[in-house]
């Protein structure tokens, strides 16, 4: 299957052993522990802790763990690093996808360690997180996770032009320049397989480019700026000036303020040297790096044209060089759509754990299953005829098929399209002519009724063997 390729993919065997299988908690105990928790929130992802572990004993053992100075976010996070990368090199391409978004616990007022966030009265935890995605929008795993809280002394207005003139290492902007040479690294480890760092605006940074312009790993980002070329003008005019490549057509997902709709995008390219920013700290050499512009001429009535300046630091000599650059940036969409499970799926902000460290935690935890069911959505898109025990347990599908058809399951188990649409149906999906495939919400409900049906299925049979 090339790039589509599952084989040795986290399914292959109980999925929560495959992305602990490396833990090093200083303690097997600790280790085993890792595996039943993330099983235990992976069930029931939306409960609260108390609900999502069977028992008072299981309940005060995850308090203890989430209490271990041995368990750290980043200890937790590790193994599914690892497994993560092992899935990242058997692919040609990788994407190592970056962006920030924060976890609101303003109601929760005995919760210990927040910081302001976007307004000062709110309270809460700035998460950056980064995953690794295919070309074809297949989220493998997360790489990397970045958090903090902010100062309540240094917010908002107080003191901008202080906040403003400090040296990037002591900025927040720094997580994306950190976050390229995570990738870099990364690079190394994973053999032939090129990966590719990617950012939104945000990241538009000329001390990542300086960065990257020294480092393994590609990129591409989206520019904010309108910056200086070296020879006069300023980058959005000079692309602009150059001939079209072709138009590229795509469906673009609904957004802030934005519904789904069709774009056609005309594209243009060209290899433009970037003026060096003055620094009072430093001196910065011009960095050279290619620029795709892609412009929406024609949008529908009433709506804001789509268009988006790609950076990269990747040659585009020809159309089919500039739509690859494209098709990569709408795989960031997966990141916007991670931060949904995880927030709406996995209510990450209705954790009441009094303190930032147990819920910093708890949160490495979630992260690893809101990324199961990112990958689980994809997944029966992207290869949608292989068996479907690349996803689940033969207790799993033989359950779901049993329930969902009223008939005993067959001997051989169904492709995966077949198994996602029947565990989506749980969830409340449809499935009418028509319908697109099934998104991250009905699978999460339709995964956590799948396990109940399980555990039904397992009662009876202890029950009849008894």
């Amino acid at each position: 299957m090339g790039s589509q390729s599952v084989e040795g993919d986290p399914e292959a065997e109980d999925w929560t052993a495959v992305e602990t299988r490396s833990a090093d908690l200083g303690d097997e105990r600790l280790n085993r522990r890792l595996e039943l928790m993330l099983r235990r929130l992976a069930d029931q992802p939306e409960k609260s802790i108390p609900a999502a572990f069977r028992g008072w004993g299981e309940t005060q053992a995850a308090y203890r763990f989430f209490d271990n100075e041995k368990v750290t976010p980043e200890k937790v996070l590790e193994p599914h690093r690892e497994a993560t990368l092992q899935r990242v090199a058997q692919h040609p391409v990788v994407l190592c996808v970056e962006d920030t978004s924060d976890l609101d616990f303003t109601s929760k007022t005995e919760t210990q360690g927040m910081g302001p966030l976007s307004y000062e009265f709110t309270r809460g935890i700035n998460i950056h997180p980064m995953l690794a995605v295919t070309p074809a929008g297949l989220c493998l795993g997360v790489l990397d996770l970045w958090r903090w809280v902010r100062d309540p002394d240094d917010h908002g207005g107080k003191d901008r032009q202080h906040r403003l003139s400090r040296p990037l290492a002591k900025k927040e902007s720094l997580r994306w320049v950190e976050g390229y040479k995570k990738v870099s690294e990364f690079q190394q480890q994973v053999g032939e397989t090129r990966l590719v760092y990617m950012a939104d605006r945000d990241s538009d940074l000329f001390e990542l480019f300086a960065a990257a312009d020294q480092g393994q790993a590609d990129w591409l980002i989206r520019a904010a700026q309108d910056r200086a070329v070296l020879g006069g003008g300023l980058i959005w005019e000079k692309v602009g000036q150059s001939p079209s490549l072709g138009q590229v057509e795509f469906d673009l997902p609904a957004g802030r303020g934005r519904s789904a709709r069709r774009v056609v995008q005309n594209l243009r390219a060209a290899r433009v040297l970037l003026r060096a920013p003055y620094r009072p700290d430093k001196k910065l050499a011009p960095v050279e790096v290619t620029a795709i512009l892609a412009r929406e001429e024609n949008p529908p009535a009433g709506e804001d044209p789509i268009e988006w300046l790609l950076l990269t630091n990747l040659p585009v000599e020809s159309f089919e060089d500039a739509c690859e650059k494209v098709q990569w940036y709408l795989c960031r969409w997966q990141i916007e759509v991670f931060f949904r499970i995880l927030k709406s799926g996995c209510k990450v902000e209705q954790l009441q754990l009094q303190t930032r460290e147990r819920i910093e935690v708890a949160l490495a935890l979630y992260l690893i299953v809101a990324w199961r069911v990112l990958y689980l959505t994809r997944l029966g898109r992207v290869v949608p005829d292989v068996s479907c025990e690349v996803a689940f347990s033969p207790q799993e599908w033989k359950a779901v098929y049993l329930v969902s058809k009223r008939q005993p399951p067959p001997l051989q188990p169904p492709r995966l399209l077949e198994m996602l649409v029947l565990v989506a149906c749980l969830g409340g999906y449809l499935a009418r002519t028509g319908d697109g495939p099934p998104g991250p919400k009905v699978i999460w409900i339709g995964l956590q009724r799948t396990r109940d049906f399980v555990l039904a299925l397992e009662a009876r049979e202890a029950s009849g063997s008894s």
